[in-house]
């Protein structure tokens, strides 16, 4: 750890906040602090340590943020329901950006609340941002999990969140940020691409990396082939590092995540 101003620390499984040098992220809907600046402390020279859950029995809460599908999601519910308690997390909440979508009915039939914060409903960007933070915090998550979520937050949502919102990516970063990772990767010509599961920060499929895992390109392949085959595999690696970050806790340093 550098110094106290770049040590970052989270309390027990479920209590809703990460404190930060007398600043609390998390149980407040206005943090006390410049939210541009501190996303771009996170971004820069980012050091979070999260601990051992202090009650193993109790699992990780977790929101999961949804725009489609929610393909990836069912696999979540999935882990939980075959798994049970040793799989260390449990989704508690569904969030997305739009109504009416398979997503959100998959939540439902799993008995979970869910919530929409749609852009067009607030003013400006950082409206939606602050709506869609204070959504998410009713439900005191330790993780975020970002599963095919269409929307980028910003500054204040991962000012609140630091550390703790984790998103999946099609693709081998560095390689191909971006929403057209799958087609950028076939052009390029790649013979191997895959999928990245990291945490977020202020930039585009930019946050420290937690885990990846390669997919082979094959010549036959088109966009919607490779793409099916990235996210079948997508979906296990996710499910394995949430309950792995859930069970064993993790720490961030710099671009780097540790998990024990």
């Amino acid at each position: 750890m550098r110094s106290l101003d770049r040590t970052w620390s989270a309390p027990p499984h479920g209590t809703g906040g990460v404190r930060r040098a007398g600043i609390v992220a998390g149980d407040s809907p206005r943090p006390r602090c410049r939210c541009a600046g501190l996303a771009a402390e996170i971004q820069r020279e980012l050091v979070f340590a999260v601990p051992l859950p202090a009650e193993p029995a109790a699992p990780a809460r977790v929101v999961v943020l949804v725009s489609g599908s929610g393909t990836n999601l069912q696999a979540l519910l999935d882990a939980v329901a075959e798994r049970g308690p040793g799989y260390g997390a449990a989704v508690v909440a569904v969030g997305a950006d739009r109504g009416g979508i398979e997503g959100l009915r998959r939540a439902e039939r799993a008995g979970l609340p869910t919530f929409v914060c749609r852009l067009k409903e607030h003013a400006t960007r950082e409206e939606w941002d602050r709506a869609l933070a204070d959504a998410v915090a009713e439900h005191r998550p330790d993780l975020v999990v970002s599963a095919g979520f269409m929307k980028i937050v910003g500054a204040g949502f991962l000012a609140r969140f630091a550390g703790r919102v984790v998103n999946t990516h099609p693709a081998l970063l560095p390689s191909f940020p971006g929403a057209h990772a799958v087609r950028d990767a076939l052009d390029h010509g790649v013979r191997v691409t895959g999928c990245t599961v990291h945490f977020v920060d202020a930039g585009v499929d930019s946050g420290p990396i937690i885990a990846q895992r390669a997919v082979p390109v094959e010549d036959a392949d088109d966009e919607a082939a490779l793409h099916e085959r990235i996210k079948d595999v997508e979906r296990e690696l996710l499910v394995e590092v949430v309950g792995r970050l859930a069970r064993d806790g993790y720490s961030i340093e710099g671009r780097k995540v540790f998990i024990p």
